[in-house]
């Protein structure tokens, strides 16, 4: 079993970035990818950004990649989600997700959640 605890979000106001955090924990051994994906209230959840654990190797959603960045601290377990320049439409929960990554921006290539980080952008 893999843990994973996000961590960073809050209430910013329209512009402001935010830096979320998600620890891995248990068999991380079983990790080769990790996801970032939000939720808005009354929306599906979508993909945000990846990054394979074997050679950091990153992948985004097209319309992400302006303003949001992956990265992964290796000793610590930890991958990270840069954000930038937000705006109140960022508003969701996100999460992180680990496992296979087979397919990085699909939810079921990943066997593990988090409880995800709340975001709220006020402008």
């Amino acid at each position: 079993q893999v843990q994973l605890v996000e961590s960073g979000g809050g209430l910013v106001q329209a512009g402001a970035s935010l830096r979320l955090s998600c620890a891995a924990s248990g068999r991380t051994s079983s990790i080769y990818a990790t996801g970032w994906f939000r939720q808005a209230p009354g929306k599906e959840r979508e993909f945000i950004a990846a990054i394979r654990w074997s050679d950091s190797s990153t992948y985004y959603a097209d319309s992400r990649k302006e303003r949001f960045s992956i990265s992964r601290d290796n000793r610590k377990n930890t991958v990270y989600l840069q954000t930038s320049s937000l705006k109140p439409e960022d508003t969701a929960v996100y999460y992180c997700a680990a496992g296979p990554g087979t397919v990085p921006s699909r939810e079921n290539a990943y066997d593990f959640w988090g409880q995800g980080t709340q975001v709220t952008v006020s402008s």
